[in-house]
């Protein structure tokens, strides 16, 4: 490194007791409304967080990197701040632009505001499972469940850099936080899903799949009137946005909309497929696409020593996706509560329409980041269930009386 580049570096580090205070001011306005927020585990986790940003800091500074590309870009750009308003790439570049060209942020000092903004999506996700299971699960050797998803390093890695990632993650989470309790928390609703639809517009008609799937067959309390309403307003929306959902993968106009996007999906494959960690999923089924998607690379195929971390990680996905296979997870699934139905259905849906235009293990490990913790949640949800069960039998066997409500309760 150049005497500029560390130079750079401790500006960098000079933001960071800034955004520990600001952390701390924004977690305490939260522990008035959570009593169950951990302050010092979200402390940790921040400070963990950090470690992956600067270990991204230096696998780009040494190797090729987007992050870098956007940087670059925003900082070149010599027109108006909106001008550069669009989805997608030129959303990132859009909010990036105030503080490259008005403020003066180098690329380090990006990549650690990025960084902090993956961070609150760490939170969001807590705050999220914390709110809706309230007791503790531990699987392997009593490993506290929401600890072990909390700290997986393959999530913070992928969201601590200048990029789609560390925002996504972040509009996803505060989505999932905040579709609870709509009545109470409408703006960050709002928030989330316009953020969405501008990093990744496919993305945001997954999550109105998935979101419509347990809002009608999900056991709530939602008034038949609400959900009608609820229902119309998603359809309207995508609607109105289905031109710039649809020029994702260039269907803008398409007559036969299958056909042309199993054309697309087969050269996006090929295209994919030719890149150093290229597979040939096109002769894949879906059964193995999907596989894929979820628990590659496994050891046997991990692209060097970042390949075998993940593989490792990807080896405990495969352990906590087996727990759900019970004849029992079918009983539960038929009274879930909307929360879980909809994270199984955007993370099912999300999964397959991935597996058609993956071939690049590289690109599946970044891209499932977006969508693990959906499925996380209906893991977690079901082992609280079996849980609650196994209690409310010991209950019932001493002559305590318990519920035999249909409807799931996870807590005690």
């Amino acid at each position: 490194m150049e005497s500029d580049d560390i130079l750079r570096i401790i500006e960098a580090i000079l933001l960071i007791p800034f955004l520990y205070e600001l952390n701390q001011y924004i977690l305490k306005k939260i522990k008035k409304k959570h009593l169950f927020s951990s302050k010092m585990k979200l402390n940790i986790l921040f400070f963990y967080h950090l470690v992956f940003g600067w270990i991204y800091y230096l696998y780009a500074f040494f190797n090729p990197s987007d992050s870098k590309a956007y940087y670059s870009r925003t900082d070149d750009f010599k027109g108006s701040w909106f001008e550069i308003f669009g989805t997608e790439t030129s959303f990132i570049d859009f909010i990036s632009y105030p503080f490259i060209n008005t403020l003066g942020f180098s690329y380090e000092m990006m990549m650690l505001l990025f960084t902090w903004i993956g961070y609150w999506g760490f939170v969001f996700g807590f705050l999220f499972f914390k709110e809706n299971i309230p007791q503790k699960v531990r699987v392997f050797k009593r490993v506290d469940l929401l600890t072990l998803i909390l700290f997986f390093p393959n999530m913070h890695f992928w969201s601590a850099s200048l990029g789609k990632g560390a925002p996504i993650f972040f509009a996803l989470m505060l989505f999932a936080y905040s579709i609870g309790k709509i009545k109470d928390r409408k703006i960050g609703l709002f928030v989330s899903s316009m953020l969405i639809f501008a990093i990744r517009p496919h993305i945001f008609l997954l999550l109105c799949a998935g979101g419509l799937y347990g809002l009608y067959f999900g056991k709530n309390l939602i008034s038949r009137k609400k959900k009608l309403a609820g229902g119309i307003i998603i359809l309207a929306g995508l609607f109105l946005l289905k031109e710039q959902i649809l020029g994702v993968v260039n269907l803008n106009g398409s007559e036969n909309l299958v056909a042309d996007f199993l054309a697309f999906s087969s050269t996006r494959a090929n295209d994919l497929s030719s890149a150093t960690s290229g597979i040939n999923m096109a002769s894949y089924s879906l059964p193995e696409k999907i596989f894929t998607f979820w628990f590659r690379p496994l050891f046997l195929d991990a692209p060097g020593i970042l390949g075998i971390i993940v593989s490792i990680e990807n080896f405990i996905y495969l352990l906590l996706f087996g727990k759900i296979f019970k004849s029992n997870f079918f009983m539960f699934w038929k009274n879930a509560p909307s929360q879980v139905k909809s994270c199984l259905m955007i993370f099912i849906l999300t999964s397959v329409a991935m597996t058609f235009i993956m071939s690049n293990l590289g690109i599946m490990i970044r891209q499932k980041t977006m969508i693990m913790y959906f499925m996380f949640f209906v893991i977690y949800y079901f082992l609280a269930y079996e849980k609650s069960e196994t209690l409310r039998h010991k209950l019932k066997g001493i002559g305590v009386p318990t519920s035999n409500k249909q409807e799931i309760r996870v807590g005690y």
